[in-house]
C-alpha cells in the first residue's frame, strides 16, 4: 500500500510540473480541466487494474491500460525535463544577479516559448506510441540475410531458413493479422522454419484459438523448436504444482500438433547427398535471474566437431557466456527473447538503437564473433505494451552460401 501511496504521489507532482507549461501554453480553463480529467482517469485506471497485482500476467485489459499510461506520462517527463532546465538557468540568473552591479533581467517570453518547443517535441513520441498501438505491432517486416561460410557443406549451398521467434500469442487481439503472418512466412519458401521459444505469455490455452493458423506453416525439411522463458509458466500462481505440470506437457502437445519439432537439449540432422548439418536446441539459458534449463553439452553430445551447426537457443546472452568459445565452433546460432525492446529507432544503414542494447550486447540482427554467427530475432508478437514503436515484428531468412576459393 504504501509504494502505491508513493507512486501516486509522485505521479502528481510530474502532472503538477507539467501543468504549469501547459497553461503557459494554453489559455482556457476548460483546457484545464480536461487536462486533469484526463490525467486522472488515466492514474485511477492503471492503479485499479495494477493494484495488488503481483505476477506477470498480463491479459488485454492490463496491456491496455499499461500502454495509456505510457503513452500519456513518457511525454510529460519531456515537458519536465525541459521546465526543469529552464528553472534552472532561471534559478542561476537570479543567484548571478545578487553579485551583479547591473540587475539581470529574465528574457520576456522565454518561458512560453520552452513551454511550446516542449509540446511540440513530445507530439512526435505522443504519436508513435498511439501508431505503434493501433499499427506497428502487426507490421510484420520481412529481414534477409546471406551468410557465408567456409565449411558449409556444398549441398547446403544456397540453403534457405526462415526463423521466427517470441509469438507470445497470449498477447494477440486480431487473427486476421496473425493469419497474414503466417502467410507472409509460407511465402519465403524456405527449406527451414525454426522457431526460437516463447510461444505464449504464461498458459498454453493462449495458444488454442492460434493453433490452426501456426498449422498451415509449412517447410520442406521440416520446423523445429526449443523453449523460451515464458513457455514454463514461471510467471504466474498455478493451484498446484500438478497444475503448472500438466499446463507444460499441454504446450509440448500443441508445439507436435502445430509440426514443431520440439529439441529439449537435442540434435537433429538433416541430410542432402551424404553431407549433413545439424540442428541443436538447448532450453532456456539466460543471464540476470533467467531460467537455466538448457544444457549445450547435452544437446550436442550426437554432433561432431566437423559438422556444421545451427543452434536454437532463446536468450542471447547464452551466446557470450557459453557458445561463441565454446570447443564446438557452432556456426550460426539464432536467438530471440530481447523483442529490441518493441520501442527503438531504427534507419537502415543508419542508425539502430534501443535502450535494451544497455542490457544486451547483441539484441537484435546479426553480430559474428570467431567465424560464428548469431542472428537475434525482434520478435513475432509482443508482450505487456501491446505495440511496437520503431522496432516492428521480424520474420527473419537467412540464405546459407559456401566461400569459393575466389573470395
Amino acid at each position: 500500500m504504501i509504494r502505491w501511496i508513493l507512486f501516486i504521489i509522485v505521479i502528481f507532482l510530474i502532472d503538477l510540473y507539467a501543468f504549469q507549461a501547459f497553461k503557459t501554453v494554453f489559455k482556457n480553463n476548460w483546457t484545464y480541466f480536461l487536462y486533469w480529467v484526463i490525467s486522472i482517469l488515466v492514474l485511477v485506471n492503471f492503479v485499479y487494474w495494477f493494484y495488488g497485482l503481483d505476477r506477470k500476467d498480463f491479459s488485454h485489459p492490463h496491456s491496455y491500460t499499461f500502454a495509456i499510461f505510457i503513452t500519456f506520462f513518457l511525454p510529460k517527463l519531456v515537458i519536465l525535463s525541459f521546465m526543469f532546465g529552464e528553472d534552472v538557468v532561471r534559478l542561476f540568473q537570479k543567484i548571478s544577479s545578487y553579485f551583479s552591479v547591473s540587475q539581470t533581467r529574465s528574457i520576456p517570453g522565454r518561458r512560453k516559448f520552452v513551454s511550446q518547443i516542449a509540446f511540440g517535441l513530445v507530439a512526435i513520441p505522443f504519436a508513435s506510441f498511439l501508431y505503434g498501438i493501433y499499427k506497428g505491432k502487426y507490421n510484420f517486416k520481412v529481414l534477409q540475410y546471406t551468410l557465408t561460410f567456409d565449411d558449409l557443406p556444398e549441398s547446403f549451398n544456397g540453403y534457405q531458413i526462415t526463423q521466427i521467434s517470441d509469438v507470445h500469442s497470449g498477447s494477440f487481439d486480431n487473427p486476421e493479422k496473425v493469419a497474414y503472418a503466417i502467410d507472409l512466412i509460407n511465402q519465403q519458401k524456405s527449406d527451414l522454419i525454426l522457431f526460437t521459444g516463447d510461444l505464449v505469455n504464461n498458459k498454453a490455452e493462449e495458444m488454442l484459438p492460434y493453433k490452426e493458423l501456426f498449422k498451415k506453416l509449412k517447410a520442406k525439411d521440416g520446423m523445429f523448436s526449443v523453449l523460451g522463458n515464458h513457455d514454463y509458466g514461471d510467471y504466474i500462481t498455478w493451484n498446484s504444482k500438478q497444475a503448472k505440470v500438466q499446463n507444460f506437457e499441454d504446450l509440448k502437445t500443441i508445439q507436435k500438433e502445430i509440426g514443431f519439432d520440439l529439441l529439449l537439449n537435442e540434435s537433429r540432422f538433416i541430410t542432402k547427398n551424404n553431407e549433413r548439418i545439424a540442428i541443436i536446441g538447448v532450453e532456456n539459458w539466460g543471464t540476470g535471474g533467467f531460467k537455466q534449463a538448457g544444457d549445450l553439452q547435452k544437446a550436442s553430445k550426437n554432433v561432431k566437431n566437423s559438422d556444421f551447426k545451427i543452434l536454437l537457443s532463446h536468450d542471447p546472452s547464452h551466446w557470450d557466456a557459453q557458445i561463441v568459445n565454446h570447443k564446438k565452433k557452432f556456426h550460426l546460432t539464432l536467438s530471440g527473447h530481447t523483442h529490441g525492446m518493441q520501442f527503438g529507432i531504427e534507419i537502415p544503414g543508419w542508425i539502430k538503437w534501443s535502450p535494451v542494447k544497455w542490457r544486451y550486447k547483441q539484441w537484435a540482427g546479426i553480430y559474428k564473433k570467431n567465424e560464428q554467427y548469431i542472428n537475434v530475432n525482434r520478435g513475432f508478437g509482443y508482450l505487456a505494451f501491446p505495440g511496437r514503436v520503431g522496432i516492428l515484428p521480424e520474420i527473419t531468412v537467412i540464405k546459407l552460401k559456401k566461400r569459393s576459393n575466389n573470395t
